[in-house]
């Protein structure tokens, strides 16, 4: 299969929560979407592995992917490990997506930090082609950082994904394990009406530098390049 897009995360609903809209958003415009989770979610505090692969499924159908599959690397022990490299790039050739969607390099969660730095290299690594690898060399075209929880970094574009947040809500949903009850509150499993609270508020804010209601941030390393000044988006004044 080739791919379009491709999300490269640490855990099973990381896409769901950082950049489903935009997921979706290509989905139903007819490009061909995958994720790859490159842990089962094993050491979280909810949950086990097996669950969150139903939940996973049931979250991919809500978004419309073309593929989902499972690295199965260790959950809380991403490291920057050659062996972990190969494996990725190997997907990546395997698929060879036009785009991959990237977690922000710096960050809470230590498996987040790590997915971004060596997702970098191995869409690199794919390319080369004296590697262990099988399959024809390949690089993606465009590699982008999703930022949705890192407000800090201020955005090199944002996706309006106001017709898709009710869906990306629903994605979200199918992670019922990580949910806490409504009379119960915990700041990393907050319960399913907190969870819309807090990323509705998100995509608004992000929504709001656009001039659109709801949008999903994102970095690129690169500058980007406009051919006609006169038709770019977005409102100087």
């Amino acid at each position: 299969m080739t791919l379009d897009v491709l999300s490269i995360v640490a855990h099973p609903d990381d896409t769901e929560l950082t950049c489903a809209g935009t997921v979706i958003k290509m989905a139903e415009a007819g490009y061909k979407v995958g994720v790859l989770d490159l842990t089962a979610g094993e050491s979280g505090t909810r949950g086990n592995a097996r669950l969150r692969e139903r939940e996973a499924a049931k979250a991919s159908k809500v978004m419309g992917l073309a593929w989902r599959g499972n690295l199965g690397l260790p959950d809380a022990a991403l490291e920057d490990r050659r062996e972990y490299k190969l494996k990725m790039a190997q997907k990546i050739r395997d698929l060879r997506p036009r785009t991959v969607i990237l977690p922000y390099w710096k960050g809470r969660h230590p498996d987040h930090t790590t997915t971004g730095r060596i997702g970098y290299e191995a869409c690199f690594l794919a390319g080369l082609t004296r590697l262990p690898l099988e399959g024809k060399p390949h690089r993606p075209h465009k590699i982008i950082y999703a930022t949705q929880y890192v407000p800090a970094v201020r955005p090199t574009f944002v996706v309006d994904i106001t017709a898709q947040l009710e869906k990306k809500l629903k994605a979200i949903y199918c992670f019922g394990s990580q949910f806490s009850p409504a009379k119960e509150f915990e700041n990393l499993f907050p319960s399913r009406a907190d969870w819309r609270e807090r990323v509705t508020s998100l995509a608004r804010h992000f929504g709001h530098m656009i001039g659109a209601r709801y949008g999903e941030p994102f970095v690129t390393r690169e500058v980007a390049r406009v051919d006609d000044i006169v038709e770019m988006p977005v409102r100087s004044i």
